[in-house]
């Protein structure tokens, strides 16, 4: 799949089957979040990869009981250092850009996933500091993301998206 399918594919899943993702494929969508831009090339970026049940519960209660975190077979939690970015760009490095950054990452997992026919879902609602405790995070690492992957056990159709001539302008 290139990459305008994988733009055009992509929709938040929140239904998985009960089905492992292959190594290779987690792998690669690894690979790629990296590849992401970040501000100065700093990455301010750690990802810690869920698969443990009891781990995942725990997500789930963070997240105000958003269940579907559990059933994914993996979720990557993606995570940013604030001082990474901010020893080179000061205070816009970090309260902006670790986000810009890490967020540069999480649409290079979720266009990845797609690729492979895996079904995502970018989390942002929870509680940063149940996240932090159920990850054993430490204290320089600001969970920023949450992303369930795991193959569809759902359809999803055309989503409905504002019209080009009300959101984009020309000058």
């Amino acid at each position: 799949m290139d990459v305008i399918e994988a733009i055009k594919a992509r929709r938040s899943i929140r239904k998985f089957q009960d089905k492992p993702i292959p190594e290779e494929f987690l792998k690669t969508i690894m690979e790629c979040a990296v590849l992401a831009p970040s501000a100065g090339n700093r990455q301010p970026w750690i990802f810690v990869l869920v698969k443990s049940q009891d781990v995942k519960e725990k997500l789930v209660e963070a997240s105000g009981n958003q269940v579907f975190l559990a059933q994914a077979p993996v979720v990557i939690v993606v995570c940013g250092d604030a001082e990474v970015a901010g020893k080179r760009y000061e205070d816009r490095g970090r309260t902006l850009y670790f986000i810009q950054d890490t967020a540069a990452a999480v649409t290079n997992i979720l266009l990845t996933a797609t690729s492979f026919g895996l079904g995502t879902c970018w989390v942002g609602a929870f509680r940063e500091t149940s996240v932090r405790e159920a990850l054993e995070l430490p204290p320089n690492l600001r969970p920023v993301a949450m992303i369930p992957v795991g193959y569809p056990d759902q359809d999803r159709g055309l989503r409905n998206l504002r019209p080009l001539e009300d959101i984009v302008w020309e000058r």
